[in-house]
């Protein structure tokens, strides 16, 4: 029985997020530049995105370029514009195929023009797409995002929009970049790193984490299987005991 056959279709996931790491130690490790290692993890995005797909997963959150980011070589940074542009026009294509609809969070102006014009355009034609939200972290910074709510929230207060006691967590949600998607179920990171670097820090306060030793350009459909397979060996309590999980599916 393949990887993909043990898993049980009804407890995929709802969101899941990924941190992809290891794009420069894998092109070190071949004696290439950081550069290399970026071109090939193009095909484990692809990979993942089709994976994720197949097991009817609605959400899937891709961890492309930080805030921080921004600070490593201009070289390096000026591939990954590159190849984000070439991407996207060439998976178009796939993602109107497939039913794919393309998000973005960050803040996105701080792009070059280029980048931002054929991401949005991406967007564009694929806004009716209903089969799974692919969503690109680009510019993103978790801490960014929770001062930027704040900052939307206080404003609504002062103006008499909203009253101290209505803060709960749905208000909290609505401000946030992801307003339109569930809480991330399942985190998974490669590398071997285990670091959330920033990411989605209040959308996971209850995912699974899975880290694996695998570097990006590595991560294939089997090993997003495997992943899977993992979440679903695991009991999501979320803060009760497993009893009273037990008693809930009587």
């Amino acid at each position: 029985m393949s990887v993909k056959d043990q898993i049980d279709n009804h407890k995929i996931p709802r969101h899941v997020a990924v941190i992809m790491d290891g794009n420069g130690r894998w092109a070190k490790k071949r004696g290439f530049s950081r550069v290399f290692g970026h071109k090939n993890g193009v095909n484990a995005v692809r990979d993942t995105v089709e994976a994720a797909a197949e097991l009817n997963i609605e959400a899937l959150t891709l961890y492309a370029f930080s805030t921080e980011n921004w600070n490593r070589p201009k070289a390096e940074v000026d591939t990954l514009m590159h190849l984000l542009v070439n991407s996207l026009k060439k998976e178009l294509p796939v993602f109107q195929k497939n039913n794919i609809k393309l998000l973005t969070i960050g803040n996105i102006d701080k792009l070059p023009k280029k980048a931002k014009n054929e991401l949005l355009d991406v967007i564009e034609k694929t806004k009716n797409n209903t089969h799974l939200n692919l969503t690109l972290a680009l510019n993103y910074g978790a801490r960014e995002e929770i001062i930027n709510a704040t900052k939307s929230i206080s404003k609504k207060i002062v103006n008499n929009e909203l009253n101290v006691e209505e803060i709960d967590e749905n208000i909290i949600n609505s401000h946030l970049y992801t307003f339109t998607l569930p809480g991330v179920d399942f985190l998974i990171r490669t590398s071997g790193e285990r670091r959330i670097s920033n990411f989605l820090l209040w959308q996971i306060a209850y995912a699974e984490l899975y880290f694996t030793e695998v570097l990006w350009p590595d991560f294939n459909k089997e090993n997003f299987y495997q992943a899977i397979l993992d979440y679903q060996s695991r009991e999501r309590r979320f803060g009760k005991t497993s009893e009273q999980i037990d008693d809930s599916k009587q």
